[in-house]
């Protein structure tokens, strides 16, 4: 496999400083914003520091591919500095919206060469302490593939990914951020609830807990502010999902009510469930070669979103 080029990772916390680990020291360079998570990765023996401007400027340099790492809040903030010091860099990202990040790159004038990604990989801790090198083995990594891609960032960020263990899948940010809506911020957001309705029921409820409330509570363990980071931006997506789950519950609750029965809401999750574990299954007895694709040739994105409908993995050729 082709080695990429040096890797700027800009903000070292969970996903980036695992991106950095995985990597390892001798491909990577960064920046955090805070001066104690970069002193932790500078102890581990990685390049990272406070001064943004000059590891931008490296990065121009190097021909570095810079990978924006910052919550949602703090990256225009990046941005900025990135059109200032460093305005040609092949630009990516691991925030888990991708829409509003695109917009905000089209904002600064950078998208002449950014590629949006988003690695399905994470935990409810985060910081560099929290960091792993195997985060990403055999996660699915999204590459974007909007109107605008340029094709040697997108071959880029792949490769990026696939030498992270990760599997590679593409789509649209609309259609990304619409599918991580049902299948990762609604759960959030469900966890939550559940989190709180156990609470509720005081000291004896939360002792009679076991494996079905500690698994579907275990993101309610995430930093609140993170949780609004990554669902609050994906609103109108949240909001739809939401609205349909909202109207399952209301029926069920109806039923139960009325008929001392769940109705249908049983019966249908079962097969939903099984149809996910049937996909899983599918999916990994399938044969190992994924899409190949040649990033630029003409209709390298067609390929792309039909691939990333079809939940297959794809490569860049060569």
């Amino acid at each position: 496999m082709t080695v990429t080029a040096d890797v700027c990772v800009l903000g070292v916390g969970l996903i980036g400083g695992s991106l950095m680990r995985a990597l390892g020291p001798d491909r990577t360079f960064g920046w955090n914003r805070s001066a104690a998570g970069a002193g932790s990765a500078t102890a581990a023996g990685f390049d990272v520091t406070t001064d943004l401007p000059t590891t931008l400027r490296r990065a121009a340099e190097t021909d570095a591919l810079v990978v924006v790492g910052v919550p949602l809040p703090a990256l225009d903030a990046v941005l900025g500095a990135v059109a200032e010091h460093a305005p040609t860099v092949a630009l990516t990202d691991v925030i888990s919206v991708k829409g509003p990040v695109l917009d905000a790159v089209r904002r600064r004038g950078l998208d002449g060469r950014f590629v949006g990604g988003h690695p399905m990989a994470g935990t409810a801790h985060s910081g560099w302490d929290a960091t792993d090198p195997d985060l990403f083995r055999g996660a699915t990594w999204l590459v974007a593939a909007d109107d605008d891609a340029d094709p040697d960032t997108w071959g880029r960020v792949a490769r990026l990914a696939l030498d992270c263990g990760a599997r590679v899948t593409s789509a649209t940010s609309a259609d990304h951020d619409g599918a991580v809506a049902r299948i990762s911020h609604l759960g959030h957001v469900l966890a939550e609830a559940l989190a709180l309705a156990g609470s509720r029921g005081g000291d004896l409820a939360l002792a009679l807990a076991a494996g079905s409330f500690r698994d579907g509570t275990r993101v309610a363990g995430t930093a609140p502010d993170l949780v609004r980071a990554i669902c609050e931006p994906n609103r109108d997506a949240l909001v739809e999902v939401l609205d349909e789950c909202l109207v399952d519950l209301g029926a069920a609750r109806a039923s139960l009510a009325e008929r001392g029965t769940l109705g249908p809401l049983v019966d249908d999750g079962n097969r939903a469930r099984r149809a996910y574990e049937d996909a899983q299954t599918d999916r990994a007895g399938r044969e190992s070669r994924p899409v190949e694709v040649r990033p630029g040739e003409a209709g390298w994105l067609e390929v792309l979103r039909e691939a990333g409908a079809a939940g297959r993995e794809v490569t860049p050729a060569g």
